[in-house]
């Protein structure tokens, strides 16, 4: 029986959280099953350094997008009575939203729906996340992966656009730039090329990506 903090992330030197920990052990039975039934495992991971990059670049390039796009359609910028605390805490529920999306729409393809979906938040950053912990088909999991950033990014950018609000325009554009990293995480999924008959695309239990198992 593993004891509270034993497990260690050398990478980072960091002691995992018992959720982390309860996780890993889960994990590693589904992988052994896998392997037992004749799957190889190969992993899917990100740099968190690269997505904090990628997020700020998107959001440059989203930013001058989106308020190009505005002025094309609106020929001007009207700015709206400004709440600056309504604004932060819509960022937060948004934040929370993001992750709860993940989980819906994984929970549609899983065996126990919400019961095989697990949320928390990380320390100490203390950023919310949500995980799969059973295997989905390919593209179940880019179907769960992607629809936060289109749910809470790209439509309500063009929902400011065609209502002439820029302050919902730029709430997209946050919303976006933050799913950077499962923006970078699709793009390790389908730049995985697998001669395989069958693959199924699983959460990593503590690290940002996924674990692939085919056979």
């Amino acid at each position: 029986m593993l004891k509270k903090g034993s497990i260690m992330n050398k990478k980072k030197k960091r002691v995992f959280s018992q959720a982390e920990q309860r996780r890993v052990e889960q994990f590693e039975k589904t992988a052994e099953e896998m392997k037992r039934q004749g799957y190889t495992r190969r992993d899917l991971i990100i740099e968190i350094s690269k997505a904090n990059v990628f997020s700020v670049v998107l959001m440059i390039v989203l930013f001058v997008v989106g308020f190009g796009l505005y002025y094309l359609v609106n020929r001007s910028f009207d700015f709206p009575k400004f709440n600056l605390l309504i604004f932060l805490l819509m960022v937060v529920v948004l934040i929370v939203a993001h992750e709860l999306i993940h989980g819906i729409c994984w929970s549609l393809f899983t065996p126990q729906h919400f019961r095989d979906i697990e949320f928390g938040i990380m320390r100490p950053s203390f950023t919310p996340y949500c995980v799969c912990l059973v295997p989905l088909r390919k593209q179940h999991h880019l179907f769960g992966t992607v629809m936060p950033f289109v749910l809470l990014g790209l439509l309500p950018m063009l929902a400011g656009i065609f209502l002439r609000n820029p302050y919902v325009l730029f709430l997209g554009t946050m919303m976006a730039s933050g799913a950077a990293g499962d923006l970078m995480i699709i793009r390790k999924v389908l730049g995985y090329k697998s001669i395989a008959k069958e693959v199924v695309y699983m959460d990593h239990p503590t690290e940002a990506g996924g674990v692939v198992f085919e056979r």
